[in-house]
């Protein structure tokens, strides 16, 4: 596909996911659409700019299908028996990766949340692309610590520091409260993190079931394999907004989230907040 047509793909797309958002109905605990549905969808696609385009991504659940958060304070799946997808990405190593990541989302419709890392400039950099989203609620940040150690290895205060200083950094780069979600660095946390972490006001440990396994240079085929097994109802997956190769199969992973029926969300898109 030339740059010029992928443009007017990414385009079309957009206008699709904007007008026709409401075709794709129902909500958590609601009642599942319907493969016939779902084929009927695609059969006769919405049409933007002269151009037939693919049926757009399935809405968020309704505001009013929210739950309180598990007890246990560790999330490593969305409750219950569904078609959500938690599709989360960390770090922000890379700032061409943040913004085609952001730029996806932008074009898609595609919901995230991003556990950053505020010691990367890239956070900054694409600021303006960035902050519409999460201001909107189609992107959500949560806290991943100032700059990625291991919080097991470091005495108290300097966990404190670590959670401290990035929320601060949310707080004031993107206006918003990243409470309670905490995703600790290589998924490592034991029960004095936990604690130095709720006092702070992040009771949500939030790991992960699935993974792309991006987090160093792995090819685009892999990428999509560990798409094929991680995409599944209720999981919430991690990737990672560090290496480029991610940013060329945004097309095979929207494509993967549509054909399995698949309603991308964010963790407040799910949970009550916290009181």
């Amino acid at each position: 596909m030339s740059e010029l047509n992928r443009r007017r793909f990414l385009g079309a797309l957009s206008a699709a996911v904007l007008g026709g958002v409401g075709v794709a109905r129902g909500v958590l605990g609601g009642p599942p659409q319907t493969p016939t549905a779902v084929a009927a969808a695609v059969a006769s696609p919405p049409r933007a700019g002269g151009e037939v385009v693919l049926a757009a991504l399935l809405p968020p659940p309704a505001l009013s299908a929210r739950m309180g958060l598990p007890g246990g304070g560790v999330l490593h799946k969305l409750p219950g028996d569904g078609n959500l997808l938690a599709l989360t990405v960390d770090d922000g190593v890379n700032t061409d990766v943040v913004r085609l990541y952001t730029q996806f989302a932008k074009d898609t419709g595609v919901r995230l949340t991003y556990f950053v890392n505020g010691t990367y400039r890239s956070w900054t950099d694409n600021l303006a692309l960035l902050r519409p989203l999460v201001e909107s609620g189609q992107i959500q940040v949560g806290n991943h610590t100032w700059s990625h150690p291991n919080l097991t290895k470091l005495p108290v205060s300097r966990v404190a520091q670590q959670i401290s200083r990035n929320d601060e950094f949310l707080k004031t780069t993107f206006g918003v409260d990243a409470r309670p979600y905490l995703r600790p660095p290589y998924g490592r946390h034991n029960s004095t993190v936990d604690a130095v972490a709720a006092d702070l006001g992040y009771t949500a440990i939030t790991l992960w079931s699935g993974s792309l396994s991006d987090s160093t240079v792995v090819k685009e085929d892999y990428i999509v394999q560990m798409a094929q097994r991680a995409f599944t109802g209720q999981a919430i997956v991690i990737g990672h907004l560090n290496h480029l190769p991610v940013t060329h199969v945004y097309e095979q992973l929207r494509d993967l989230i549509r054909a399995r029926n698949l309603r991308t969300v964010t963790l407040s898109d799910v949970f009550l907040p916290p009181h």
